[in-house]
């Protein structure tokens, strides 16, 4: 039976373990990172500090939800692997891991670090960030693209359908029964195009600013599938907060086009590459579908299992269905031509 970790047991736990002294002194406190786990600091006064991550099987939302225990092995490995793609520190480094009770511990990050999501919030609309995410994420789809090992060590989708494609996809049908042939369709479009590996979670809530340093973390939902997948989530979170910013927007609109520039100029050298899958990298062929994860991402957060929670107005939410279902209706061809359609419903 599975031994929950809470902040209240975390010490004596670690301790039986013999990850700490019963002589330290040490502090736990719980973290708000997502719904699906626990996640604990350890503040050591004579040591390092460090996070013991734990999956939980029942999701903190108010639709039911529930996901296999084993993600966090796919995390840990990812984590692992990540290290090798990014520049250091980029991602926290494995400590230990305890498979019988499916919880690891990582480097902790500068306790004052600040949450990218709450950054953007506040109204603080930093390009250099939006750029060099740009370039992770497409160093991370760059470096794994046409990767057998990957594939086939990453290759299951059960963990990423659980989490995504039916709470955020399949779940909005419910909503909008009119674009189920559309969906079905993004799905199996997404199982067509199996080049690199996904991380499915990169968004704001992920990103953490330490300094000068970005640190990404949340890695479960992590798999060799489509790169859109990854694209059309993250930009929808920029897209979101533009909606959420009414007139300010603009500044939000910004960010999207200086991680886009960015991502673009990482994944160039795929073009000349010569592998036989390299045109589904093309600019051309990529924007066409990550539009399409655009789409179904936004009006996922809106009408999905997992919505935003600064959204709560219902103007701003059906101006979030509206920009939406016209991706769907009427796609645009460009990313660019998507941020002026946003900033043009803003304005109307």
């Amino acid at each position: 039976m599975v031994r929950e970790i809470t902040a209240d047991n975390a010490i004596v736990y670690l301790e039986e373990m013999q990850q700490l002294s019963p002589e330290e002194e040490v502090s736990a406190e719980a973290l708000a990172w997502g719904v699906s786990n626990i996640v604990i600091r350890i503040d050591r006064e004579a040591g390092d500090d460090f996070v013991i991550k734990q999956s939980r099987k029942q999701l903190r939302t108010q639709a039911e939800w529930f996901s296999q225990l084993e993600r966090i092995w796919r995390e840990l490995e990812v984590m692992q692997e990540l290290q090798y793609l990014l520049p250091a520190g980029v991602v926290p480094r494995v400590l230990f891991e305890d498979r019988d009770n499916y919880l690891f511990a990582m480097e902790a990050i500068d306790k004052n670090h600040k949450v990218w999501k709450a950054e953007l919030l506040d109204g603080k609309f930093d390009l250099s960030i939006a750029s060099r995410l740009g370039r992770y994420l497409g160093a991370i789809h760059r470096l794994s693209f046409q990767s057998q090992q990957f594939q086939d060590r990453w290759g299951d989708w059960t963990i990423f359908d659980q989490l995504r494609i039916d709470p955020f996809y399949r779940f909005i049908i419910k909503a909008h029964p009119e674009i189920k042939g559309w969906v079905d369709d993004l799905i199996t479009e997404m199982g067509d195009n199996r080049i690199c590996l996904v991380l499915a979670d990169f968004s704001p809530k992920n990103i953490l600013i330490s300094g000068d340093q970005i640190h990404l973390v949340d890695f479960e939902t992590a798999h060799y599938g489509d790169p859109a997948f990854d694209l059309g989530f993250f930009l929808s979170h920029l897209m979101l907060k533009a909606v959420f910013f009414r007139e300010r927007g603009a500044h939000c609109i910004q960010l999207v086009e200086s991680f886009w520039e960015q991502y673009l100029a990482e994944i160039h050298p795929l073009s000349d590459s010569g592998e036989k899958e390299a045109f589904k990298m093309s600019q051309q062929e990529l924007e066409r579908r990550t539009i399409r994860h655009l789409a179904a991402c936004m009006l996922s957060r809106v009408d999905g299992k997992s919505t935003v929670d600064y959204l709560g107005e219902p103007d701003l939410q059906d101006q979030v269905r509206s920009f939406a279902l016209s991706l769907i209706l009427d796609p645009p061809s460009t990313i660019h031509q998507s941020t002026l359609r946003l900033s043009e419903m803003q304005n109307s």
